[in-house]
């Protein structure tokens, strides 16, 4: 084995080249870091003139087609400098990456505060941006504290979607800190796995409640509810019949698109069992049926059509869902899993495109029992609201998957919580004493708010829960006796209702009432739970709660919420470190770095800004 030396800029590179005589069909080789030489997941690996690439998995190992003599070879991986080869007929081209150095924001000169980024180990780079950002996100108000003697229930729909949190570290990873719009604090906080008990083998999920100080107002308390859906062997769940509809339109032609959804396909197609069967559709300038309902068990011939496609036209997005809806209706499994699985940026431009369409249609479309999963992709045109509506309204949940790594925790890691739905149309209401609240707020969830009279309508959509998702909701509580700006000016009513502190309720802060329907019925069932006015100090809480705590600050910051005063990126940073005794895949780890970079880069953006 040969070894070639190459210097690109910063980049020290190392290249293997085997040369065995005999041409083979394929190139592969192993991406490493040039510090410690540990193998690197997620390194988009391409042949530029014929725009073909894949990712490196685990062990930093890439396989593609045999590029023909002079093909030019490109390792990409945010945050290491990208390197290109000339191929040379090598069967084998292993490779070192170096950390970029050199940190860039959007076409902003680097600066002191963005070269510290570097200097603390938090590596940042950006490409050139999009020449028109057309990205697009709902723009919503703030819950507010409320007085429960005039507004003693609190009412939403349940919410498992994580796709605001891996959108805004694709934010933080190019250099600059998110729209305030593309914030959903809910979905930030459920991102993120905590320890709630299971539930009882009569019930679908289990309730927990835990109450502690607000790490941004000391004189507030903070309330954490729990649930936790029952976990369920994937060997024994239903047979699935899937839908794969996959957005190839022009738009999708980039490396963080087509290529990453093709990547996170095989590995979803990988899990499947021979009971279960998929269909894939395509959608560019019209809709088309590229895989007819194919077994579990032909996993060649899946992979073999998903390897097929690639990228250019309008964008049929209407169309595209018609189909899908049509094939898995035609499938339809009784007591099975029937789902049409979407991913695309959400930019639509031919037929029926704007929102309200497609939550219209989708409306339509969910009466067939089949849910619809979206997962998004891409920058720059990114249509985040309508990719939301779709999930919410088409009873299923919603991703953002910004690399190979978040495919596979949504694919691989959570697949029964993506596929199998264990409880539909989820509402929490929240009941709190007058005698010992004197104001909450609840924390996100702007946009699954429901009036009280909804909460056993049984005909209101609301969210669903999969087997083994957690759900986390948060309220900031003003204890009676407390003086806050926030309480408001409301003179009380001379007539209220105080009898919440009666004999047999003293010690309760709330009652917790829940509505869901099972799999496949249509009528409710209901469950309810006591909270206990049992409050502990912040850092004797657990390192759920704190680290919950911590999520849901940072997402207010970023929000730029008015609702915490005097807190800090490094206050979050620091109750989020201290909380990472449940880290095994290293997502905590990851958060509070985010954190960190995001710091800076305020503090960046402030210092431009005051020049």
């Amino acid at each position: 084995m040969k070894k070639l030396l190459l210097q690109i800029s910063l980049v020290t590179l190392i290249v293997f080249s085997a040369f065995r005589g005999i041409p083979s069909a394929k190139l592969e080789g192993t991406v490493v870091n040039a510090v410690g030489l540990t193998p690197l997941k997620g390194v988009y690996v391409s042949i530029k003139s014929k725009s073909i690439g894949t990712y490196t998995d685990e062990k930093g190992h890439y396989t593609l087609p045999k590029p023909e003599a002079g093909d030019l070879i490109e390792f990409s991986l945010a945050a290491y400098n990208k390197v290109k080869i000339r191929y040379s007929n090598q069967k084998t081209l292993d490779v070192r990456l170096d950390q970029s150095v050199v940190i860039v924001g959007y076409g902003r000169m680097n600066s002191p505060k963005m070269e510290s980024l570097a200097v603390r180990g938090i590596s940042i780079i950006a490409p050139e941006p999009p020449r028109e950002n057309t990205e697009w996100y709902a723009s919503f108000a703030e819950n507010r504290f409320v007085n429960p003697r005039h507004t003693p229930l609190s009412t939403f729909g349940i919410d498992v979607d994580a796709a605001s949190y891996s959108n805004v570290r694709r934010f933080i990873n190019l250099g600059q800190l998110p729209p305030a719009d593309a914030v959903r604090v809910e979905e930030m906080i459920n991102y993120f796995r905590y320890d709630y008990a299971e539930p009882k083998e009569t019930e679908p999920f289990s309730v927990s409640t835990e109450l502690s100080t607000s790490p941004w107002n000391q004189q507030h308390k903070l309330l954490r509810i729990g649930l936790q859906a029952k976990r369920i062997d994937l060997s024994k769940l239903p047979a699935s019949n899937l839908v794969l509809l996959i957005d190839v339109s022009g738009s999708m032609n980039a490396h963080n698109k087509l290529p990453l959804v093709k990547s996170s396909m095989k590995m979803l197609i990988n899990q499947l069992r021979p009971s279960d069967k998929v269909s894939i559709v395509t959608y560019a300038g019209a809709a088309t049926l590229v895989l007819k309902p194919t077994s579990g068990k032909n996993k060649k011939l899946i992979l073999e059509a998903v390897d097929e496609l690639s990228a250019g036209g309008s964008t049929a997005g209407e169309a595209g869902i018609k189909l899908a809806y049509e094939l898995a209706a035609s499938n339809f499994i009784s007591r099975g899993n029937n789902r049409v699985i979407m991913a695309s940026d959400g930019d639509f431009n031919t037929g029926q495109a704007s929102d309200l369409a497609m939550q219209k249609l989708i409306e339509e479309k969910r009466k067939s029992g089949i849910c619809l999963s979206v997962l998004g992709f891409g920058m720059g045109n990114y249509k985040d609201s309508k990719m939301e509506i779709l999930a919410d309204k088409g009873n299923g949940n919603y991703a953002y998957i910004d690399n190979i790594s978040e495919g596979r925790k949504v694919l691989v890691t959570e697949l029964g919580g993506t596929l199998f739905t264990v409880a539909s149309d989820l509402k929490l209401q929240v009941e709190f004493n007058p005698s010992k609240v004197q104001a909450y707020r609840l924390i996100g969830y702007e946009n699954r708010m429901l009036n009280q009279e909804d909460f056993k309508n049984d005909l209101k959509d609301a969210g669903d829960m999969g087997a083994g998702h957690s759900v986390t909701a948060l309220y900031e509580i003003i204890p009676v006796g407390v003086r806050s700006r926030f309480s408001g000016n409301v003179e009380d009513l001379r007539y209220a209702d105080n009898e919440g502190a009666a004999a047999g309720h003293q010690g309760e802060l709330g009652y917790i009432r829940l509505r869901y329907k099972a799999p496949g019925k249509d009528i409710s069932s209901a469950l309810s739970h006591t909270i206990q006015d049992k409050s502990v100090p912040i850092e004797k809480a657990s390192s759920d709660f704190r680290f919950a705590a911590a999520v849901a600050g940072y997402g207010m910051l970023l929000k730029k919420s008015e609702f915490i005063p005097g807190y800090t990126f490094g206050m979050s940073a620091q109750l989020a470190a201290s909380a990472l005794d449940k880290d095994e895949e290293g997502f905590r780890s990851e958060f509070v770095r985010l954190v960190k970079a995001s710091s800076l880069l305020a503090e960046d953006l402030l210092t431009h800004t005051e020049n």
